[in-house]
């Protein structure tokens, strides 16, 4: 059983890492179709500005901190979350699960030259789990992709698309499907394939990993602004209500 901690409106899954992984692997085992949104300050800062979108957070089956912001958010309000569950770990803990239990992956996203790579990684650091299929990001109809994962009918979706559109895909299409954990994993498959890099530990230990994507991606540094705005937020609510 799952407990939950609110920050801003929003209830966050506050658990380990291990107990949430414990959980996926029992409504996958009851074949219990679940939507999980690994949320940052960054997506709770869009879905406050975009009510479609914060509907769609709001009515998914687990919302995740993936984001050292919503663990300080927690710790301001004075309800703090047991930690941060990022989503490249809940992807690797779901991967090694499914390894152990030769559960059938479907990976969505990332480039089509990339989505290959993405594969091959996997499927080498966990040869036991079945790749079912697999389909780059860039597509216009989804009537395929939805008809080749009803065949297919894996135990967990990985889809990494980036926010807002995976989480849009995953809301509008679950209906169409039996079973299935669906995910949005945001870059994770572009990890996966080599093409970018995690912090290292140290700076992924001191929750840095934020900064270690900011140096190695300038671009971010418009996107890096929900944090501050996303803290304000949160200190207004709680101080000045």
């Amino acid at each position: 059983m799952l407990n939950f901690r609110e920050v801003l409106g929003y209830w966050f899954v506050n658990n380990t890492m291990e107990e949430l992984v414990n959980e996926v692997h029992t409504r996958i085992e009851d074949a219990r179709k679940t939507f999980i949104v690994t949320a940052n300050p960054e997506i709770i800062t869009y879905a406050q500005s975009h009510s479609y979108y914060e509907k769609i957070i709001k009515h998914s089956d687990y919302i995740i901190p993936d984001g050292i912001g919503i663990v300080i958010a927690s710790r301001l309000k004075r309800q703090p979350l047991q930690e941060r569950l990022a989503g490249f770990d809940l992807m690797y803990n779901l991967l090694k699960l499914s390894d152990q239990h030769h559960y059938k992956i479907y990976l969505l996203g990332t480039k089509p030259d990339i989505i290959d790579l993405s594969a091959l990684n996997i499927k080498k650091a966990f040869p036991h789990l079945e790749i079912v299929g697999f389909h780059h990001g860039y597509f216009h109809d989804d009537d395929n992709i939805i008809e080749e994962i009803k065949q297919a009918k894996p135990d967990l979706v990985f889809v990494g698309l980036g926010f807002p559109k995976q989480e849009k895909w995953i809301s509008h299409n679950l209906k169409h499907f039996d079973k299935g954990i669906f995910i949005g994993i945001g870059g994770c498959l572009n990890i996966w394939a080599g093409v970018n890099n995690r912090a290292p530990k140290f700076m992924r230990d001191l929750n840095l990993e934020w900064l270690y994507r900011l140096i190695k991606e300038p671009s971010r540094s418009k996107r890096m602004l929900a944090i501050p705005i996303f803290l304000k937020r949160v200190l207004s609510n709680e101080f000045f209500k």
